[in-house]
C-alpha cells in the first residue's frame, strides 16, 4: 500500500518531520511518501496562503495518481483543498484536522485544540463545525508561534505544552488536539507531561487512510466527487487543463 502524505508548504525540513511521524504508525506493507508541492507558500498561516496552497496539493495528487497511490493525507490543519482533492483522486483523502478531531472526539466529552497563531483560530472552529464536532470541541488556543518557527524557537516545546495544560484547565477537556503539521513529533512529550491523551492530526490521518484503503473504501464517485470535467486552463493553471 502506497500512502502520498502532502504538507502543503515548501519547507522541506517539516515534510521530513512529518513523513517521519508517518511511518511511525503505518503498519507493515504501508510505503509512506512524504512530498511537497513544487509551487505555493512556505508555510500557511492565512486563507491567502490556503488558497495558493491548492494547486501545489493537486499537483502532488495527479502525480499521486501515476504513481499508483493508494490514498493520501493533507498535512495542514486547515485541510486546504479538501474537496477537489477527492475529485481528484481514486483513493480516499483525509485531512489532519479532520482526523484529529474524530479520533479526539473517541476519547472523551470534549477535546481542546492548540494551533499556531490567533489569527488561524476561527478556521479551526469552522472546521470542528463542519465535521459536526462543534459540540465537543470545547476551545480553540494559540501558542502564538508562527509555523516556521517551530523549528527554530527553543522554547517552543516548552510553551506549546503550557499551552495545552492551560487549555485542558480552562476548557475541561479530556484531550488535546495539535493544531499544526509542525507540532506532529510533540505529541507523545506532551502527553507524558499533562497527563492526557494528546492526539497528532498525520498520525490519526496516516491511520485512517490505512484503514479504509484495507476496507476497500474509497470517496463515492456517482456525484459531486466525480472526476471534475475536462476543460482548458490558462496562465500558470495551463497545465491543469485537459481538451
Amino acid at each position: 500500500m502506497l500512502i502520498k502524505v502532502i504538507n502543503p508548504n515548501t519547507t522541506l525540513s517539516m515534510t521530513a518531520t512529518i513523513g517521519e511521524c508517518a511511518r511511525a504508525v503505518a503498519g507493515p506493507g504501508t510505503l509512506v511518501d512524504a512530498v511537497s508541492p513544487s509551487m505555493g507558500p512556505a508555510s500557511i498561516e492565512s486563507h491567502v496562503d490556503e488558497a495558493l496552497s491548492v494547486p501545489g496539493i493537486l499537483e502532488q495528487i495527479a502525480l499521486g495518481e501515476a504513481q499508483g497511490a493508494d490514498g493520501y493525507v493533507i498535512a495542514c490543519f486547515g485541510d486546504p483543498g479538501m474537496d477537489a482533492a477527492r475529485e481528484a483522486a481514486s483513493g480516499p483523502v483525509v485531512g489532519i484536522a479532520e482526523a484529529a478531531m474524530h479520533a479526539a472526539s473517541f476519547l472523551g466529552r470534549g477535546f481542546s485544540v492548540v494551533t499556531t497563531l490567533g489569527r488561524t483560530t476561527g478556521r479551526a472552529w469552522d472546521l470542528a463545525e463542519h465535521y459536526g464536532l462543534s459540540r465537543q470541541c470545547r476551545g480553540v488556543h494559540a501558542c502564538e508561534i508562527p509555523v516556521l518557527e517551530l523549528e527554530t524557537d527553543p522554547d517552543a516545546r516548552k510553551i506549546i505544552t503550557e499551552a495545552c495544560r492551560d487549555a485542558m484547565e480552562s476548557d475541561g477537556s479530556d484531550a488535546i488536539v495539535l493544531g499544526c503539521a509542525g507540532m506532529a513529533d510533540l505529541c507523545e512529550h506532551i502527553s507524558s507531561e499533562i497527563g492526557a491523551p494528546v492526539v497528532d492530526g498525520v498520525a490519526a490521518a496516516t491511520l485512517f487512510v490505512q484503514s479504509l484503503v484495507t476496507m476497500g473504501l474509497r470517496t463515492g464517485k456517482r456525484e459531486e466527487f466525480a472526476a471534475p470535467p475536462p476543460k482548458k486552463y490558462s496562465g500558470m493553471l495551463a497545465g491543469f487543463g485537459s481538451d
